[in-house]
This record gives C-alpha cells, structure tokens and sequence, in this order.
C-alpha cells in the first residue's frame, strides 16, 4: 500500500490532466488558474515554513561533527568538519550544498557469515543524488527560455553544454536523461529490503512525481511535439498576468499534463521532506559553530531564579548542620 497508494495517485492526476485538457473550456483552469494557485501556494508555503524554522529557538551549539573541535594550541582541529568560526561553517555548508560531502563519506556495513563486520564504501547514492540534483537544476535553467524574450546568453551557453553530443533533432539534452536515470535509481533503491522497511509514502509520491514530469517533458518534447512557439507564448502571458488564450488553444494535452504535474509538484513541495531543499540552511546541527569551549551559551528563555551560594546556604543553615555534626567552611 505505501507504494501502490502514490503511484495511483499520481496516475490519477495524469488522467484528470488529459481529461481536462480535452475541453477547451478547462484550458484556462489547467494554463492559467492552477498555476496561479500553484505559485501562491509554494510561495506562501515555502515563507511560512522557513519562518517556523527561523523563529524555533536554538540556545545551544549542536552541530554534528566527527572531527576535532577546537582545543589546545598543539591539537590539530579539524576546520571542515568541526568549525570554530563563521568562515568555517561557510566552508562546511559549501562543501555540504554543492558536493554533498556527508553523503560521499558515507559508509555501509555487513555482517559476515563468521559474525564479523566489514565496513566498506557506499557511493552510488552519493552519485545518483548528484545526477539527479544538478540534472533537476539544470532543467528549470534551460526552461528560463520559456519566460523571457530574448533568451539570455547564459540559458544558451547552459544549452550548448548539456547538448555537445550534437544528436536527434530537437537536440538530446544529458540532463533531460540525467533526471530521469536519477529519479529512477532514487525510487528503486527504495524497492530494496533495508530501505523499504522504514520508507512511506510520502517518499514514494514526489518520486513518481517528479518521473512523471520527466517522461512528459520528454515525450512532449522528442515524440508527441507541440508547438514551441505556443507554449512560450502561454507561458509569457502568465508571466506577464494577460493570458493568451489563443495559444492555450493551440498546445496539446501532453503539455497540460506536464504543467499540472509541475504545479501539483509546486503546492506539495513547502508541506513536504522536500523542503530541505531550503531548511539545510537553517540546520542547527549544520549551521553553527562549534565554540562550546570558548563562548558560554547561556538559554535564553532560562527562569530568573535567584542562585545562591555555597556561603549563603551555609550561613542560612549553620546552626542546624552544627546539629547534625556536619562540617563547616567557617566557625
């Protein structure tokens, strides 16, 4: 059920796309409300959360690390993975958004038949994330050119490179087999024993999603081929908020199809385990220094209790510790 359930789903919106498609009359609830809808939704979304992020308190220094923290002169620290300063954490961060790193050194272990473990390396998650991350971001940079006119040089440089092998006309794009090769090996390492058993479906749905919305894209754009032309033009016009209901009339159902799935893609992403996207930023265990021994963090919702010391309490109760033959500081 945690997998059937997603993928009828998502199945499910594909029809109700192609169905609504078919009408003429829905073209504008499908090529102009929705994505509306959509966008307010992310946006809102997306605000609302990081603020829920933003405003939960975090007195104490709590970054993960398996390295050296700061200590004696002749201690080596390690800076990448137990920074003291705000020049190392943005170092560890870059490492951690753009490469990566923690999933790199990731590590698995087996259990061998004489009951011994093997460590050993694990680094097919750590590529297929990195394929299917930038193939993804590649993706919604090439699709820039739908949005403005003239297409800006770097959109054009970007397509160059991701189509340098020059083959099929249109032009084959890795990244558009990039995206899909990863979001595939993503959701069938999910079929695997270990995995399965602590996966939900709230893992499976924006997997089959996100395929979804790369074989549309696919198929539109190499077999089913619409209109170019017409889609930019939809496009602009929701941009510039004047519909253009002439070219909406001129695209076909696959495209309508592709663009629900994007905003269903769009709504589901603040509410979903895809927000890390922008919460890796504001991690506690990620995003702070880690200067325990040399700042004292005190919380700052602490109650205001009044301390007292050791001579006060033992001026208060000299007389009954007398009593009990306790020892006393002072006579």
């Amino acid at each position: 059920m945690k997998i059937i359930v997603p993928f009828f789903t998502v199945l499910a919106l594909i029809l109700i796309a192609y169905l609504g498609a078919g009408s003429d009359n829905l073209k504008t609830l499908f090529g102009v409300v929705i994505p509306y809808v959509a966008l307010v939704v992310f946006i809102l979304g997306f605000i609302n959360r990081i603020f829920y992020w933003a405003r939960s308190p975090v007195p104490f220094r709590i970054p993960t690390t398996c390295g050296q923290q700061k200590s004696m002169p002749w201690i080596k620290q390690d800076k990448i993975d137990n920074p003291s300063s705000l020049l190392g954490v943005m170092g560890r961060m870059a490492l951690e958004v753009l490469l990566f790193r923690s999933l790199f050194r990731n590590t698995k272990a087996e259990l061998g038949a004489d009951g011994s473990i093997a460590y050993g390396s694990a680094k097919w998650l750590w590529l297929g994330g990195i394929v299917f991350h930038y193939s993804f971001l590649v993706v919604i940079l090439r699709h820039y050119r739908f949005f403005v006119d003239p297409v800006p040089s770097f959109v054009v440089l970007l397509e160059n490179f991701d189509g340098f092998f020059q083959i099929m006309l249109p032009t084959f794009y890795l990244t558009s087999i990039g995206l899909l090769a990863g979001a595939t090996y993503l959701l069938l390492r999910r079929f695997t024993t270990q995995i399965k058993y602590i996966s939900q479906p709230a893992d499976y749905f924006p997997l089959f999603l996100i395929l979804s919305i790369a074989i549309t894209g696919i198929w539109m754009r190499y077999i089913d081929r619409q209109d170019i032309v017409s889609i930019k033009a939809v496009i602009q016009g929701l941009v510039s908020f004047s519909p253009n209901h002439e070219a909406m009339l001129a695209v076909g159902a696959t495209f309508y199809i592709h663009i629900f799935l994007v905003c269903i893609l769009a709504m589901y992403f603040p509410f979903s385990k895809l927000m890390h996207f922008g919460g890796i930023f504001l991690s506690p265990t990620r995003n702070l220094a880690s200067n325990n021994r040399e700042i004292r963090h005190i919380n700052p919702w602490n109650p205001d209790i009044k301390i007292r010391t050791y001579e006060e309490y033992e001026e208060e109760f000299r007389d009954k510790m007398k009593q009990a033959s306790l020892p006393l500081e002072k006579e």
